[in-house]
């Protein structure tokens, strides 16, 4: 399929996010960088990169978990306590004062997790192991099989859902983003590879995509639908997820949720020319924000301008990059200016801390 070209300028006009009117359309992807203690709190130095990066029309910022199970990595950051809400209050004044706009990334990993990270066995929606190794404390180590997950741990965790919302809104932030991508929980529940469950949560389409409509609903409930954002990323196997049916789990997941109001729908992985892509763009009746796929050895020479250029011709509305505003944190100005981009140091972008890496990324000169 051939898509007229965007203009250039497209990507720097105002467009309307739920209840807010972005300065352009370009957003920061959410990215896990393991920069909290160990305990989920954000720290300072979480402050000053978010602050750096404030220029974005929206920030999402990186997945914060519900619930201690919910947990997949070490040194992740939540929101289910009051030193984590206090933490992340410190980051939204900061980018707020910088003029920039926040909403948070709320996930559970589901089988992603671990007894050594977490100190719980983790939960999903069948006894199915996260094939090989995840990352823990110690290193890597074999991945343990989760507990499948009762009626009440279901019913709780929707809960728990709608309560980290709330906590979001009073940490600050303008809204937040269900994470139902990647191979984390809701993504879990979707997919025929891990979901293989015999009760209203499992076998049918419509069973599956249950647990996820509870969940948007009762965020939605709890802060208001125009402050809600839901990721997907269909057919996405990371994690070793396995959908088995794409092509029909997502028509009818925007079917029940497409009369909610929400802020967005977030694509992962999106590519204008693939069916199920055009197909979302023609069910979905909102703005639908769009993060395309880079190359995964460079950022291209203009931080994926010529890819989110390609999307919006598609007919996305906003478009999420994130390594680009990982290494740049000025990276509205130098696509403005068409000045050439920072690459993305490798070695430092996870698991490490510091700064190095992470708040140590150059901006362009004053008089550049």
């Amino acid at each position: 399929m051939t898509h007229a070209a965007a203009s250039p300028a497209k990507l720097f006009e105002p467009v309307a996010l739920g209840s807010l009117v972005l300065p352009h359309r370009l957003v920061m992807a959410p990215l896990t960088r393991n920069r909290a203690t160990h305990d989920g709190v954000p720290t300072p130095l979480m402050a000053t990169y978010y602050a750096q990066r404030a220029s974005a029309g929206l920030i999402i910022a990186e997945a914060s978990t519900p619930n201690p199970v919910g947990q997949t990595y070490p040194n992740i950051t939540a929101v289910h306590s009051p030193a984590q809400v206090a933490g992340w209050r410190r980051v939204t004044e900061a980018v707020r004062a910088r003029g920039g706009r926040m909403y948070l990334q709320i996930q559970h990993g589901g089988r992603v997790g671990h007894p050594d990270t977490s100190g719980l066995t983790p939960v999903a929606p069948s006894p199915i192991a996260l094939p090989g190794t995840i990352h823990t404390p110690a290193g890597r180590v074999p991945s343990v099989v989760p507990r499948e997950m009762t009626a009440e741990d279901i019913g709780s965790t929707v809960a728990d859902f709608a309560s980290a919302a709330r906590n979001a809104i009073e940490a600050g932030f303008e809204g937040v983003e269900v994470h139902s991508a990647n191979g984390h929980l809701l993504h879990q529940f979707l997919a025929r590879g891990t979901n293989r469950r015999t009760d209203a949560y499992g076998g049918s389409v419509e069973n599956r995509i249950r647990f996820v409509v509870e969940v948007v609903d009762a965020v939605a409930a709890e802060i208001g639908p125009e402050r809600v954002g839901l990721r997907v990323s269909p057919g996405n196997t990371v994690n070793s997820l396995v959908e088995g049916d794409t092509a029909a789990i997502y028509p009818a997941l925007l079917a029940a949720l497409a009369d909610r109001g929400l802020a967005y729908l977030h694509v992962g992985y999106a590519d204008p020319e693939d069916p199920v892509f055009q197909r979302i763009r023609k069910d979905w009746p909102g703005t639908l924000v769009a993060n395309p796929v880079l190359p995964a050895d460079h950022i291209p020479r203009d931080g994926g301008m010529a890819h989110g250029e390609r999307l919006l011709a598609a007919g996305a509305d906003v478009i999420a990059l994130g390594r680009p505003f990982l290494a740049n944190p000025d990276l509205v100005r130098r696509m403005r200016t068409g000045a050439p981009v920072n690459q993305v140091r490798d070695a430092y972008m996870m698991y490490v801390g510091g700064e190095t890496g992470y708040t140590d990324y150059p901006f362009l000169p004053a008089d550049a």
